[in-house]
Parts: C-alpha cells; structure tokens; sequence
C-alpha cells in the first residue's frame, strides 16, 4: 500500500526528578548532601532511511513516546538518560506542524533531525547548597518534554515528473524507458500510485523519473486523483507533459495541455515556471500522424521543444530521453540547507539565559504569564516542598516578577496564570502588612 500522507503524536520522554538524600553517619543524621540528578528524557528523532518507499507504518501506528529519564539517587548517583526514540521515514519525507507549516525536509540518505526534544532531568540537592543554604531539602522535578502533533508528506525524489491526462501512455513511457513495471490499462486512474523509475543512457548519464497520476481539470481542489498527487511534482527539476496526438478518448491535445497547465498553476503558480518538454505520444495510431505538423507548429510557436512518439514501440523516446539528459546538465542543482547535527550525548547545563525572557498578557480572568524559562521554572518545582516553593518565590523576586504583574494591572486577589499552575496574586507591600499584622 502507498502511503505518502500521516498525521502522528509525538513526544520526548520527561526528565527524571532530582533527589533529596542526605549521608548518614552513626552519631550524625546530616552528615553532608548526596542527591544525585534525574536522567534527561530521551528524544524524537527522524531519520532517513533509503530502503522505505511509503509512510505505511505511520497510518497504523498514530502515537510515539521517547523513554523517560530516570530519577536520580542518593550517594550522589545520576538517573539514566532515557533512550532517543528514532523512527525511520522514505527520503523525500516532510515534516510540518498542524497549520500546515514546514518543520523541517528530510532528503538525504542517513539524514536526521530531532523534532520532540526529550526533558531536562532536575536537579539534585547538592546543587542547591550555598553559603546560607548548607543543607538543602528541596530538588527539582524533571523538566516536561516537547509534545506536539505533526504531519508528514512524502514527495517523491525525482528529477522528472511526467505528466498529462489519464490514459495518454504516461505509465507506458516510464516502463519502457525504465525497469519500473507499473500497472497498465485501458481505463481511466489505472495508476493509483506515482511510478518511480532509473533511466539509464548508453552514455553513462542518469535520472529519476516518475509518472504523477490523476490529473484532470480540477486536480487542485481534489478531482480525480491530483489533490494526493500534485505535491509529488514539487521536487522535480523538469516535466514532460505527454499528450495523446491521436485523440482516441475524444479529447482535444492542445486543449488536454492547457488543462493540465492550468492545474499546475493553480496548485502552485512556481510550478508552471518549470521547463516543460512536450511529448505527443500514440503515433503508431493514423490518427495521431495526421496530427503531428498542426501540434508541432503550435507548440513551436508557444517556445515548446516538441517530440513526437510512441511509448509502444519506442518511436521517437530516445530522441526525447536524450534531450531530458540535456537539459538537466544545464540546471543547477538547488542548495540544500545543512541539518543541524545530532548530539551523540546530552550535555548537562543549567543555564538561566531565557528566564528574565518573559511576557505578560490579559487572557480572560488571567494574567498569563509567558516565557519558556519561566514556565520551565514553575514545572520543575515540587509544590509539595515548602523550601522549594520559597526558593521559587526568591527566583521570582529576582525577576522582578509581581512589579511587572503590577505594571501590568494585577491587584491583589488577580488569577495569575503560569504554564499549568494558577496562583493569586499578592503585591510585596501586601504580604509585608499581613505578616507584620
């Protein structure tokens, strides 16, 4: 089954908690601090793999998770970083957001990028110990990871795309011009899969080729089969559009070619600045001789290189093959971005560089309070520890955070909202006087 569209979950594995332990001696219960940090949560890598030819394995599988990291432990020990969840998509494979948005284009054998990070593991209590603090109880909780729903596209890597209506031979060019064996008919939307093809010239020189079915007036808004397959012609560097020179399904060729032209614009108007070789296909068929000279002058005076054949008996295809091989030897081969490179090991950091990186806005009855750094702050806390809530009201004075809540309009009794935790507000002054009273 050809599988070139899924809609997948996906989400890193969260950051193991960091541990309060303290060493034990005989005669004393506190003799130094030893809580080891919680493991980082592993990530959702895509890689390519040059083997896979479809996304079936997404349209079973809808749901992906990464292994957690594990909890640190006393006597100083590191929970274990939780596996990468590496899951293997066909080159060609585009990754987007649910808008429609393009995170990133997998195209190269072995290629891979990380698009559901793993968590932070938290922080043990020996990372809390300063010059007043000396023997800390509180930890930190593992960070959540990145979750998120996401689509991928597979487009096919070709350098060809061969185009036209149904049943003008598309599918009889690309068997005979390669070792592809499609599945031939003589009725309309006998391909339901684009037909990937090597054609190889005595010359040494090669390309890709396939042939893009269901195209019909209207493919761009989804009739006949165009809508699942148009996006298929988006990486190719040329196109030839095949015609039916014999006009054996009652159809009018020129009027067929400005159809599909036509399609091709609608769907992406770059599409139609592609450099086109025109093919007029079934002139072993009488009919389609009587055609040639009338279609070869029009196509002449539009700016069209035009070649007559038969991809029945080969009449006319080398010509035509060649003249493909010249023109992709003139065409630049487009740049590629680099892919940021994966790290083998994850490197333990704490920095603090995004924490003071926050807005505010009225949402409802909230002030929400947004920020990476801060709401990273607010997930990795364990409410259920008084030092840890107060280390975390200090961490907020620093920011500066209720004058900016003020500044903003909150008063005291105010919903303050930040990433999953609701809290009231309460201005300084105000919880100077209650606790003087």
């Amino acid at each position: 089954m050809f599988i070139d569209r899924a809609k997948i979950y996906i989400k890193g594995g969260d950051g193991g908690n960091g541990c309060v332990s303290f060493r034990h001696l005989k005669y004393k219960a506190k003799a130094g601090i030893d809580g080891g940090d919680g493991g980082f949560g592993g990530d959702i890598v895509f890689k390519v793999d040059e083997g896979l030819r479809t996304l079936i394995d997404f349209h079973y599988k809808r749901h992906y998770r990464a292994k957690k990291g594990a909890h640190g432990e006393g006597d100083n020990k590191n929970g274990r970083n939780g596996e990468d969840l590496i899951l293997l998509v066909p080159p060609g494979t585009v990754i987007k957001d649910e808008d429609n948005n393009i995170i990133y284009d997998l195209t190269e054998s072995g290629e891979e990028v990380v698009i559901a990070k793993g968590g932070r593991g938290g922080r043990g209590n020996t990372k809390f110990v300063t010059s007043t603090r000396r023997a800390p109880s509180l930890a930190e909780k593992g960070e959540p990871s990145e979750e998120k729903w996401i689509i991928l596209e597979l487009k096919l890597l070709a350098d060809v795309g061969i185009i036209g209506y149904p049943n003008v031979g598309k599918s009889t060019l690309i068997s005979h011009i390669s070792a592809a064996k499609p599945k031939i008919a003589d009725y309309p939307f006998t391909t339901l899969v684009p037909n990937l093809g090597v054609v190889s010239l005595p010359d040494g020189r090669s390309f890709i080729a396939a042939d893009v079915p269901g195209l019909i007036e209207g493919a761009h808004l989804g009739k006949g089969l165009g809508q699942d397959f148009l996006r298929h012609i988006d990486r190719t560097c040329i196109l030839i559009h095949l015609i039916d020179l014999s006009s054996s399904e009652g159809r009018d060729p020129l009027n067929d070619f400005k159809i599909i032209n036509d399609e091709l614009k609608f769907y992406d108007p770059k599409l139609i600045e592609r450099p086109q070789i025109v093919a007029g296909n079934k002139i072993d068929l009488p009919s389609a001789r009587e055609n040639i000279r009338e279609v070869e002058k029009y196509f002449s005076e539009k700016g069209y290189q035009f070649f007559p054949i038969s991809a029945v008996t080969g009449e006319g295809i080398d010509k035509l093959v060649y003249k493909v091989a010249e023109t992709l030897d003139g065409i630049k081969p487009k740049e590629k971005t680099e892919p940021e490179k994966k790290s083998t090991h994850k490197i333990i950091s704490y920095a603090k560089e995004d924490e003071s990186s926050f807005n505010i806005f009225k949402e409802d009855k909230f002030f929400v309070v947004k920020g990476k750094g801060i709401e990273r702050m607010i997930a990795m806390t364990d409410f259920d520890n008084d030092e840890a809530v107060d280390y975390l009201q200090q961490r907020f004075d620093k920011l500066n955070l209720e004058k900016r809540l003020f500044e903003a309009g909150a008063r005291d009794g105010d919903l303050i909202k930040i990433g999953e935790m609701i809290f009231d507000f309460q201005h300084p002054s105000s919880r100077e006087k209650n606790s003087g009273s």
